[in-house]
């Protein structure tokens, strides 16, 4: 009961909230008791206000590791279910590092859901599938440039790291294409082969110029083979290997994607995405092998950024890496845990930062070995940040197991996941109660409900539903309408 009860004196069914300010400590110290704390980090990208006191909160897992020291790990892990805003918030904590002059790189977008963002600000969009773009697998990138203004052991190093990826990625596709990794002797082999092509070949070589190599049977090759000078040995040792190398070179189940020059090499110096939409999720094995690829070429150039950073060549640039849609990643092949678990753990030696964005635990634990689930549920255990949204109540044993959350944290996520109410008075359903709102953990301490706030400069790049919204017209009618049975101007009118 408020107000004044009695005659004539009124009675106040609402209080209007006082006024807030904010001010450092050193300015509104003399308001006490009048003032109190945020409660809420200030360090960051801003992400929206807490849901409870409406106090401003910011966050970004390189901040909070480098200038706030809140974690230990440059990393967050984002879950939540579809539709309630997870790409929307690292798109906010991307924009933000930006700012800061961290350069995002998305490396595989799936949807697309961050070629609008790069685009605005003023990235490289790099664009790959069938016919639509190339990445040479064989292109050491900006390593050859690099290796020639740098000198002795730093040199050696890049040219080392490039050799090394190369290897790696030939190897990685010839895993996929057949299903198991190449033998002890065809590693050698390859290795040894990618050397002769680098002393014999002038300009960037393909996988042709390396299986031309291997059908040459150099005598580098044969020692290593161990064909006892005998050619016809050789050819047997070597004849699974040249067979894997035509079916990439021919364009098999990956393509041409791989066996072509570069069509966009990646820079250093702005942000960059991988727009890998345009490969449809039935073919697994191109979509696992451009991921790799597109993993390889990213982190290839973050080591040559920071080998010209040591030498004093270059600014010092760090780097937020983006894997938005990680099941779909870990699902789509054979070594793609085995990569991600290896980039998880050296972030900080790199010096990138990075966000995981996926739906649900069931999706990390639903990989088809035991070493592999425990493997995914590292990645959020190992994460400097989890940040959840709206989640099943299936979920919260599982994740649980992985973050502790107490049982009012779990409560709210669940009901965050309650589908949206019906409005009668428009006939539409209200917007779902978890969109936007996230609960930011670190470890074992309470964590921060935050409600995502965009700018309205932010709304086009944020819309991932931008298919839906208008109807393609051809000549002016409605497609694959006919002008006889157009819909009336009010059903037209709820459709546009």
């Amino acid at each position: 009961m408020r107000g004044w009860l009695g005659r004539g004196r009124g009675e106040a069914f609402m209080v209007q909230a006082a006024d807030e300010w904010r001010g450092t400590t050193v300015q509104v110290c003399g308001l006490w008791p009048y003032a109190i704390g945020t409660g809420t980090p200030m360090i960051g990208a801003p992400i929206g206000r807490h849901t409870h006191t409406g106090a401003t909160v910011c966050c970004d897992p390189i901040s909070w590791f480098q200038r706030a020291q809140l974690i230990s790990n440059p990393s967050a892990f984002v879950l939540s279910n579809p539709g309630l805003g997870k790409s929307t918030l690292v798109r906010r904590m991307a924009t933000g590092l930006a700012g800061y002059g961290v350069m995002p790189l998305v490396l595989g977008d799936l949807k697309p859901d961050y070629v609008d963002l790069i685009e605005a600000l003023g990235g490289q969009v790099i664009t790959l599938g069938r016919g639509r773009g190339y990445l040479n697998v064989l292109d050491p990138g900006e390593a050859t440039g690099a290796a020639e203004r740098l000198t002795g052991t730093a040199r050696a190093q890049v040219l080392a790291d490039a050799h090394g990826r190369r290897h790696t990625m030939v190897a990685a596709l010839i895993t996929i294409m057949r299903g198991n990794p190449p033998g002890d002797r065809e590693e050698t082999i390859l290795d040894r082969a990618l050397k002769v092509l680098d002393d014999r070949h002038t300009g960037v070589p393909v996988l042709a110029d390396l299986l031309q190599v291997i059908r040459d049977a150099p005598p580098e090759l044969r020692a290593v083979a161990l064909d006892r000078g005998s050619d016809a040995r050789y050819g047997d040792i070597t004849e699974n290997l040249e067979a894997s190398l035509i079916g990439l070179v021919g364009g098999g189940r990956l393509g041409e994607t791989f066996s072509q020059h570069t069509t966009n090499p990646m820079r250093r110096d702005r942000p960059v995405v991988y727009d890998v939409s345009a490969i449809d999720d039935n073919e697994a094995d191109l979509q696992a092998a451009t991921l790799l690829a597109c993993w390889s070429a990213g982190f290839g150039t973050v080591t040559v950024a920071n080998a010209l950073a040591d030498a004093d060549l270059e600014p010092r640039r760090h780097y937020f890496v983006i894997l938005d849609e990680l099941w779909r990643a870990l699902r789509a092949g054979k070594g793609m845990v085995d990569r991600v678990d290896a980039l998880t753990r050296l972030n900080r030696q790199r010096g990138v930062g990075m966000a995981m964005v996926s739906h649900t635990m069931s999706d990390l634990l639903a990989l088809p070995t035991e070493e592999d689930r425990m493997k995914a549920r590292g990645f959020v255990e190992r994460s400097g940040m989890v940040i959840t949204g709206g989640l099943p109540p299936a979920e919260m044993p599982k994740l649980n197991s992985a973050v502790p959350f107490s049982r009012a944290e779990q409560d709210l996520l669940t009901g965050w996941a309650d589908p949206p109410a019906w409005d009668p008075a428009t006939g539409r359903e209200t917007e779902p109660p978890g969109r936007g709102r996230f609960l930011i953990k670190v470890g074992g301490r309470p964590g921060i409900p935050v409600k995502v706030e965009l700018t309205p400069a932010e709304a086009s790049i944020n819309d991932t539903n931008k298919r839906w919204h208008t109807q393609s017209r051809v000549g002016g009618e409605p497609a694959g309408l006919d002008t006889d049975t157009r819909p009336t101007p009010r059903v037209e009118a709820a459709a546009r």
